[in-house]
């Protein structure tokens, strides 16, 4: 089984639990991006170990042919002493070290490959990652917004609100009424005062118009004769 079908096995396991809690989506993104960061630490703990493990086989490997040289060169020795009966048992030997070298180097082979793809995963799980953790971050604003939206329209929605608005309503209520008792109380006192000022300055500019008629057809006021 693949990491990713593992990690999401894992995650849509997860995710069952806590939307049948009805958790929100802040959270359930959050365990997605956990998941995926446990995932991440546990392939590299499994590729590191098998690093290590292939080093140890490549060791194993180097050992062998040693052996096997090693041997070769006793055969050689054997016959040069005419004792073909070591020299065969040498090549048996070298035989053996040669084909245990060939099972190890199997091994390495099978490590390799499993290096190769845990590193093709690796990029492959850290490109998602930062991807989710900028879909979180983003997700996490749009929340946010949306929190201080329903906060505003609750406040705009309080009763407190409501009853504010309406103490406005009847302090304006209150003011029209001083307002009114103010114009009822010059009611049947004549002209009031601001009416008495409008008719002198337009009685003013009456006369000035007047005037100005009388001097443009010469018959301003003349002056009078004073006695002799």
């Amino acid at each position: 089984m693949g990491i990713f079908s593992r990690m999401g096995d894992i995650i849509n396991s997860n995710l069952n639990a806590m939307i049948d809690k009805a958790e929100n989506p802040e959270k359930i993104a959050r365990l997605i991006i956990q998941e995926m960061e446990d995932t991440l630490v546990e392939v590299r703990t499994d590729a590191a170990r098998n690093i290590a493990e292939r080093k140890e086989l490549g060791r194993k490997v180097e050992s062998y042919k040693s052996k096997a040289d090693d041997w070769a060169q006793k055969a050689e020795v054997a016959l040069t002493k005419d004792r073909e009966d070591l020299a065969r048992g040498a090549l048996q030997a070298k035989q053996q070290a040669e084909s245990m070298a060939e099972v190890v180097e199997r091994e390495i082979e099978i490590l390799d490959e499993a290096v190769a793809k845990a590193d093709a995963d690796l990029a492959k799980l850290q490109t998602k990652l930062d991807e989710a953790r900028a879909k979180h971050k983003a997700l996490m604003m749009r929340g946010s917004v949306a929190k201080n939206q329903i906060k505003m329209r609750s406040k705009m929605t309080d009763y407190r609100v409501e009853d504010a608005l309406s103490r406005y309503e009847r302090m304006e209520r209150k003011v029209d009424q001083l307002e009114a008792e103010v114009e009822a109380f010059d009611l049947g006192r004549g002209e009031s005062l601001e009416s008495q000022f409008a008719q002198l300055e337009a009685d003013e500019a009456i006369e000035s118009e007047l005037n100005a008629l009388k001097a443009s057809l010469g018959k301003g006021s003349k002056p009078k004769k004073v006695a002799g």
